[in-house]
């Protein structure tokens, strides 16, 4: 019977982290759980109590401030012309070692070989590998 009950507080726990989103109820519900672990056992009341005692603080300690850190970072937006390199880009105009147009994200790019004795033709598809200014440094992959 303990277990079940147990079981009952974790998925309540469970169910209100829905709604608050910070992590902490969610450690509870691993404490409940651990609780109800140690109650199939056929371990006395304490027992189970003391498992969800030393679980959630552990838990509290050790994984919500990671979980809190990994999940609630940030995310950065590159605009900068350096986040296009590794893109695929179409060739417009003949490339060549010096001159040459790409169709790279959307807009027209002037580009130029990584080889300067290597050319690539219309339609080709070549991976940006470069910035250099304005101009988009092309190389493809044999």
């Amino acid at each position: 019977m303990g277990a079940i009950i147990w079981f009952i507080v974790a998925l309540v726990l469970g169910g209100l982290e829905l709604l608050v989103g910070e992590f902490t109820l969610l450690m509870l519900a691993g404490g409940a759980l651990a609780g109800a672990g140690v109650a199939l056992t056929g371990a006395p009341l304490w027992a189970s109590t003391v498992a969800f005692a030393l679980v959630s603080v552990g838990l509290l300690v050790f994984l919500r401030p990671a979980l809190k850190k990994r999940l609630h970072k940030p995310m950065l937006l590159d605009t900068s012309p350096k986040a296009l390199i590794g893109n695929q880009a179409e060739v417009i105009e003949p490339v060549d070692g010096g001159t040459g147009q790409v169709r790279l994200d959307g807009s027209i790019w002037s580009a130029r070989s990584m080889d300067p004795s290597h050319t690539f033709t219309v339609g080709e598809r070549v991976t940006v590998v470069s910035i250099d200014g304005s101009t988009a440094v092309v190389w493809k992959e044999p």
